[in-house]
């Protein structure tokens, strides 16, 4: 698919719900060091992909490996340890309503590093800066920030311990087209800053057009199109086409009914 050695490198993988089979032998590389973005419509098994790189769904078939270790059927020790190199941004900002920001912010620093609170809130101020939030957010609770503060405060988190990898998960959602070029743009700086791989699932085209490098097509369970983003409106895939232009007519419709 690239030059570039796979951070991370799916073969055949396959799972299914009883008798719903959502991955099908899915095919995937993930260069190190690159922005892949999975695009597809719903159902077709995107957010069943990455849970199962996470370790949150046990696939039943195929190979998932992080620079060549093997995840599928590997014991807890190995997939915690593989995780430790992990961040994620989830689609909804999942922060605890319970903690204020900066606790958000620094809770896998605390969970993994032997650091007093004083510690804990400089770090979290510092990663709070880094995606434009003010030092006096971070004595604030969740639910008094807005939609678009709160997606940066979960960005803050993903990139609190400074991850070889990060996921991103419908980053955009919810927000207004301003807040998501906002957002798209921290993605791409922070993730080029640091030198990490990142790979992302999301419907929003202007997402896509804004922090992938390289992009994957989803069609019922597997990739059916791979390649750099400026190939992207000149794929020569019928599927791509109808899908990056939203359009009624075309195979994905034909198929579905």
């Amino acid at each position: 698919m690239t030059s570039a050695p796979p951070k991370i490198a799916i073969r055949g993988l396959t799972k299914s719900f009883g008798s719903k089979h959502v991955l099908r032998g899915l095919d995937l590389d993930v260069p190190a060091g690159s922005s892949v973005v999975v695009i597809g419509g719903s159902g077709t098994g995107k957010s069943v992909l990455l849970k199962c790189i996470l370790g949150l769904l046990p696939p039943d078939g195929g190979s998932i490996k992080v620079d060549g270790t093997e995840l599928v059927g590997a014991g807890a020790r190995t997939i915690e340890d593989v995780r430790h190199r992990f961040g994620m941004l989830f689609q909804g900002g999942a922060l605890f309503d319970s903690l204020r920001v900066w606790e958000n912010v620094s809770f896998g620093v605390m969970a993994r590093r032997k650091i007093g609170r004083d510690e804990a809130r400089r770090i979290a101020i510092e990663n709070l800066d880094s995606v434009g939030l003010a030092a006096d957010v971070a004595d604030l609770m969740p639910a008094e920030l807005s939609g678009g503060m709160q997606k940066r405060v979960g960005l803050a988190r993903a990139v609190a311990l400074k991850p070889e990898i990060i996921f991103f998960d419908e980053p955009t959602t919810g927000l207004d087209p301003i807040m998501a070029d906002v957002i798209n743009d921290l993605i791409r700086a922070l993730t080029r800053a640091m030198g990490a791989t990142a790979l992302s699932i999301t419907h929003d085209m202007a997402s896509v057009r804004k922090i992938a490098d390289f992009v994957a097509m989803l069609y019922e369970g597997r990739v059916i199109w791979f390649g750099p983003v400026t190939d992207l409106d000149r794929s020569g895939n019928p599927y791509v086409d109808q899908f990056i232009h939203g359009r009624a007519d075309g195979p994905i419709t034909v198929g579905a009914r």
